[in-house]
């Protein structure tokens, strides 16, 4: 291993409690063109090129963007060997998503677009549910969002690969509304059905209400979603008083986080634009799952929603009638039971029963 690709894991690993509150994160053992720490500090004192590189280069500067997962990486049951496979292939799909020749049948009309959480890609989300979902006949799609360079206050995430949903979420539910067009054009379907887990779940809100989902969207199923914001187990909370004090605890902490991530404290002026006109649109029908030992998304109701004029919401529980089932906030994405429970929203007739099984935390 080379010395800067040493201190990259370096980086990643000091950065680790920091990705808490997001879920996870990748570094990828090749990108040698990666930013080193002489590079970081050099952007940040000169704001120009090093080593003959431009910022846009090395994932320091750049605007908000997003990327289109290729390849489909193995099936996998847990959140860590996800996490671990994710490591090396930061740009992978996971199985049985993203194929653009897939179809839609007259069984299954909607296509289904999978959203990961806050530091996290379309692989280490949706390793578990996408191989799940193709084999019961839809066709699935996962886009990597919310991507962002340091000096645009992307956080330490934007140096290290794999990482996405760091950006604020008003631009990620702009990349997703043209994904998500991009997937209708595709496949000749009228409306999609989304999945989203954790930050996920939130961009699809924005972008129902902000940038044209509305009439798009026929379902959105979530898991852990930050609907309503977080706590942290009351650390977000504290940080949300100390700003409010005048010590600028969010902000320091979002030079380490990214915007998206101080985005969904509970209190911040995102919620107040999101949830002014109630928690749904008409038309969508709506299931957010969540599960009690959830330590990312609290308090772990706050997920649930409460349908607004013509709009149907199915708030579930993870452990409800299951209590074997110790999902934490990553782990409830490797959960049979959650997978169940997304089966059954998306086709009742073909998945008319949950399961349950024992499933570990991943924390």
């Amino acid at each position: 291993m080379t010395t800067s690709k040493r201190m990259r894991v370096r980086i990643a690993a000091a950065i680790m409690g920091a990705a808490v509150l997001a879920g996870t994160h990748s570094v990828n053992a090749q990108a040698a063109t990666q930013p080193t720490i002489q590079d970081l500090v050099d952007a940040i004192n000169t704001g120009v090129t090093t080593a003959g590189k431009a910022l846009a280069d090395t994932g320091i500067s750049s605007a908000p963007h997003s990327t289109i997962p290729t390849g489909n990486g193995p099936e996998m049951t847990d959140a860590v060997a996800a996490f671990t496979f994710s490591v090396a292939n930061e740009n992978m799909a996971p199985a049985g998503a993203n194929d653009w020749n897939c179809k839609p049948t007259a069984a299954h009309p909607e296509p289904v677009v999978l959203l990961h959480g806050s530091w996290m890609n379309a692989y280490d989300g949706f390793a578990y549910l996408s191989p799940k979902i193709k084999t019961a006949g839809f066709c699935v799609y996962a886009l990597n969002f919310g991507q962002e360079g340091l000096l645009q206050q992307g956080g330490l995430g934007a140096l290290v690969p794999g990482v996405n949903g760091i950006a604020p979420m008003e631009e990620s539910a702009k990349e997703v509304a043209t994904f998500i067009d991009k997937v209708l054009t595709s496949t000749g379907a009228h409306q999609v059905d989304i999945i989203g887990h954790s930050q996920g779940g939130t961009v699809a809100d924005q972008y129902l209400k902000f940038d044209g989902g509305a009439g798009k969207v026929d379902q959105l199923i979530t898991f852990g979603a930050t609907h309503h914001g977080t706590t942290l187990d009351g650390i977000a909370t504290l940080g949300r008083h100390l700003t409010d004090m005048g010590f600028n605890a969010l902000g320091f902490s979002q030079l380490l986080v990214g915007q998206g991530l101080i985005e969904q404290v509970t209190g911040s002026s995102f919620y107040s634009t999101l949830d002014a006109t109630g928690d749904t649109v008409p038309g969508v029908h709506y299931t957010s799952v969540a599960t009690t030992h959830d330590e990312i998304s609290t308090p772990y109701n706050a997920t649930f929603l409460t349908a607004g004029p013509g709009a149907t919401v199915n708030n579930v529980t993870l452990q409800d009638n299951c209590g074997i089932d110790l999902s934490d906030h990553l782990s409830m994405m490797y959960s049979p039971r959650a997978a169940s429970i997304a089966l059954h929203a998306l086709d009742p007739a073909g998945h008319p029963n949950l399961v349950c099984t024992f499933n570990p935390y991943a924390l």
